[in-house]
């Protein structure tokens, strides 16, 4: 099959990620961006050679000649590009998360079932090695019925200081959506994406309410004062096979880390499991012995962000199903939206009613 030609809307941030995805794929080429900015487009084009740049993206998505659109826009944007290009034919990848309302999902789903195209979240934490070695390990049994859960992605002043991530009509929310649709994603798809039955939660900002208050991310920048988002989510979900999971966010929470600290546990009848310690644990009744066993990774594969480009584009050639299907990502938002509901409410919000 000759190259599938790809056109990048967003050329400021993320995209950066995925290029070296897109050079390694035997399958694919990025031959096009647009972006509002010019001064971002000239920087990402010189940066990788890029010779057609446009500031219109309806240029990019009516072009005959582009077969994938890459978007790496903020979330707010997501949903009006995303299906004008599966309505113009073409396969779409799009960044996390996917919408920030489950409705607006629900767009994209009609307009990638009329088309016959691809659609896929840019998940990139289900392409690492040491995630593709615990889901194998967990769909081949090792811990039988998944039936808690405990997630948390924790960083200590390490808030994102752009007005993409910090107003909300750009971003459509703040932790909960920009790092908690990572670990969540990545949680459900490790349960078997389980139904989501009720969401109680909080979703608040604390530490960034300071008029002092910084980021270390942007060399310490301070935190504008119009900031509109949470910094904090804590989330319970209850599941329809009786699965619950608790959940926990954050870009500024006082937690002894170097920055960072995604984990999660997970327990099941037969075994439990770490992620990322990529161990599992597990208990021979027999001889009353508890043992553990850290998985190896002999898998080389590529960094989590150019690997979900390579497989995007070979599920693309071979006809297979996308990487993660948008009923999945589907399921998250609604887990998130349910939180900001939660938040409002101060009550438990049902999803299946």
């Amino acid at each position: 099959m000759s190259s599938l030609k790809v056109g990048v809307i967003g050329t400021g941030g993320i995209v950066g990620a995925h290029m070296p995805g897109w050079e390694a794929s035997p399958h694919a080429e990025v031959v096009a961006g647009a972006d509002l900015s010019e001064a971002a487009l000239d920087k990402w084009a010189k940066r990788w050679g890029i010779s057609k740049t446009v500031t219109d993206s309806a240029e990019l998505i009516n072009d005959p000649d582009i077969d994938i659109i890459d978007i790496c826009t903020p979330n707010m944007y997501h949903t009006e590009l995303t299906v004008a290009a599966l309505e113009a034919g073409k396969h779409v990848i799009c960044e996390k998360p996917l919408a920030p309302l489950p409705e607006d999902i629900d767009k994209m789903i009609a307009a990638r079932d009329a088309s016959g195209k691809m659609l896929m979240t840019a998940q990139h934490f289900r392409f690492s090695g040491k995630s593709k070695a615990m889901k194998a390990e967990i769909d081949a049994g090792a811990l039988g019925e998944i039936y808690h859960a405990r997630s948390w992605m924790l960083r200590r002043i390490l808030i994102p200081t752009r007005p993409g991530f910090l107003l909300k009509k750009h971003s459509g929310g703040g932790a909960t959506i920009d790092i908690g649709v990572h670990i969540l994603d990545l949680t459900l798809w490790f349960m078997g994406n389980p139904k989501p039955v009720s969401v109680t939660g909080i979703a608040k900002k604390v530490i960034a309410e300071n008029p002092k208050a910084f980021g270390t991310w942007n060399n310490f920048e301070t935190v504008p004062p119009e900031m509109d988002v949470e910094e904090l989510a804590v989330a319970f979900v209850r599941f329809d096979n009786d699965a619950t999971l608790v959940l926990e966010v954050s870009w500024m929470l006082h937690h002894d880390t170097q920055g960072e600290d995604m984990q999660m546990w997970l327990y099941g009848k037969d075994g439990g499991a770490h992620w990322p310690k990529v161990e599992v644990l597990q208990t021979n009744y027999d001889t009353k012995q508890l043992y553990n066993r850290t998985l190896k990774l002999t898998d080389n594969i590529a960094e989590p962000h150019a690997q979900e480009c390579i497989e995007f584009a070979q599920a693309i050639v071979d006809g297979a199903p996308s990487p993660v299907p948008a009923e999945q990502s589907r399921q998250v938002q609604q887990i998130l939206n349910a939180i900001y509901e939660s938040q409002k409410t101060g009550r438990e919000v049902r999803l299946d009613q």
